[in-house]
């Protein structure tokens, strides 16, 4: 049998980012870069034939999914993401579960059996992890039939090639010698233009960013204390002294010496999937940094920029490498990462400025069960190269579950920051760069003691956005998370009249806390 599929040829792959620094230049495909090819259903695809399948999908729909190919297009990513499918299964919708269910082991035991008979091999004898939380689990596998064999079975939500990496692939690189995206990353510090922060006493640093929001008029009345803001991301610098456990920089000044700071890691840096080696809660990358920085940075008398909510406590979850989900160790991170602050009562809000152009069925069932728990998490509406700002909200942030921020310049009417993406599934802006200097963004702490830098796009728009959260929560301590999330939408500019491309606009935070 022979089916008909339209191929983009001769297309760069596409680079995603949640920063706007470190980016790479793609080119976007367009209808003149199409061509028909035929295609046999049982043949083994090149890594460059099935990029062109996600780019013609993509050019087609707007989004992407594996639902919507083949079995051999299935089998060959999977075995070009080092022999591993991801199955969810359960019923439609059934992301999770509660407690032990002799149906869901089940479906689970006929899983293995059904790979094991397709592999040739025993049950005992197969290479898979299986979550103990979500319905989730990966499997080791080579053969087409075994890809085939899935697909016939029920009580399969879906499949996946989890170990495939279109932005990083590369024809004449094996996978397991792929170098790692670095999209997002930066150490460097930055000298601050006198005009894109003021100072405040006791000696504090308020990036330009923050005034347009009325943050400073909101610590009036919240400051964030008594709320947990969770950042998934790349981690805490380790010589970062305000950031650090155990360093009085963080509860210094007008920022309460008894706020907590806690850090963890469940990325594992390592080109087997089946590996456990934890690589560690500290970022290697300055994204994460960054990001906690603008959501919880301290108020002291350093010289140095001070967070929105300076008095909430923090949880860091190194999760990922850089800002793309484009490994399954990362994947594998922050879907961990979520489950674990799903479990904790104490944790109210996750910021999550990192994503991929499409859905991952792991980390989508983890959004949901911290969903499912009560937590409120924004995440960021995707960053990349002015020629990919066509592209939609990346996910996690295109999820309903989740809430979708990006970046606006201090122009007079609404305009996207560079490298910024928007669209029906965005809820809130911030201004966070300059209109007339695209260089100048947020103000945040740099990567080493000391340093100071500049931070963009939507990533810094989504970690502002989860501070101004905690003010209004800290405020509001027995509030919701729809009513806190209410409150933030009734405070925005476009509360009556949202934005088909940035929902209710800019927030104001004072408004916010009253």
């Amino acid at each position: 049998m022979k089916k008909t599929l339209a191929i983009a040829a001769g297309i760069s792959l596409l680079v995603l980012a949640s920063c706007s620094r470190d980016e790479d230049v793609i080119a976007p495909i367009t209808e003149e870069n199409v061509i028909l090819i035929e295609q046999e259903s049982d043949e083994f695809l090149t890594i460059e034939e099935v990029n062109t399948i996600i780019n013609n999908q993509l050019l087609e729909r707007g989004v992407f999914s594996w639902d919507e190919v083949p079995a051999n297009v299935l089998w060959s990513a999977a075995v070009h993401g080092n022999e591993l499918i991801t199955v969810g299964y359960g019923n439609k919708g059934e992301s999770f579960r509660e407690g032990k269910s002799s149906r869901l082991e089940g479906i689970q035991n006929d899983i293995l059996l059904t790979v094991a008979a397709s592999e040739e091999q025993t049950r005992s004898d197969l290479k898979y992890i299986s979550d103990d939380v979500l319905n989730v689990i990966d499997i080791h596998v080579t053969s087409l039939e075994t890809i085939r064999n899935l697909k016939a079975m029920s009580n399969i939500r879906y499949l996946e090639p989890n170990g495939y990496s279109y932005f990083t692939a590369k024809p004449d690189v094996t996978v397991s010698q792929q170098e790692r995206s670095s999209s997002g990353c930066g150490m460097s510090g930055s000298t601050l233009n006198t005009n894109d922060y003021r100072t405040i006493a006791p000696g504090s640093l308020v990036s330009w960013t923050l005034d347009n929001h009325n943050v400073t008029q909101a610590w009036s009345q919240s400051t964030g204390a008594g709320v947990t803001i969770a950042v998934i991301d790349t981690g805490i610098s380790p010589n970062q002294p305000l950031l650090s456990p155990g360093s009085s920089g963080f509860g210094d000044g007008y920022s309460i010496n008894n706020r907590t700071v806690e850090k963890y890691g469940t990325y594992i840096d390592s080109p087997w999937w089946w590996s456990n080696n934890l690589d560690g809660p500290d970022d290697k990358c300055g994204h994460g940094t960054s990001m906690i920085s603008a959501a919880t940075a301290p108020r002291n008398n350093d010289n140095k920029p001070v967070g929105v909510a300076y008095n909430a406590n923090l949880v860091s979850y190194r999760g990922t490498a850089d800002v793309l989900l484009n490994d399954y160790h990362e994947r594998k991170g922050v879907s961990n990462a979520l489950r674990a602050l799903g479990d904790r009562n104490d944790v109210k809000i996750i910021s999550m400025s990192i994503g991929y152009l499409w859905t991952i069925g792991n980390v989508r069932d983890a959004v949901r069960y911290a969903h499912n728990k009560g937590k409120l998490i924004f995440a960021a509406g995707g960053t990349s190269t002015v020629v990919t700002n066509s592209y939609p909200v990346i996910f996690p942030a295109s999820m309903p579950e989740a809430i979708a921020v990006t970046g606006v310049t201090d122009a007079a009417n609404y305009k996207r920051c560079d490298t910024c993406h928007d669209g029906p599934q965005i809820e809130f802006t911030i201004i966070m760069e300059r209109d007339n200097d695209r260089n100048r963004t947020a103000a945040v702490l740099g990567f080493y003691g000391g340093d100071n830098d500049y931070v963009g796009g939507s990533s810094v728009a989504t970690a502002t956005t989860a501070g101004i959260a905690a003010l209004v929560w800290g405020k509001y301590p027995n509030w919701s998370r729809a009513q806190v999330l209410n409150r933030m939408r009734q405070s925005s500019e476009l509360y009556g009249n949202p934005s088909n491309n940035f929902g209710y606009g800019n927030i104001d935070a004072n408004q916010a806390v009253q």
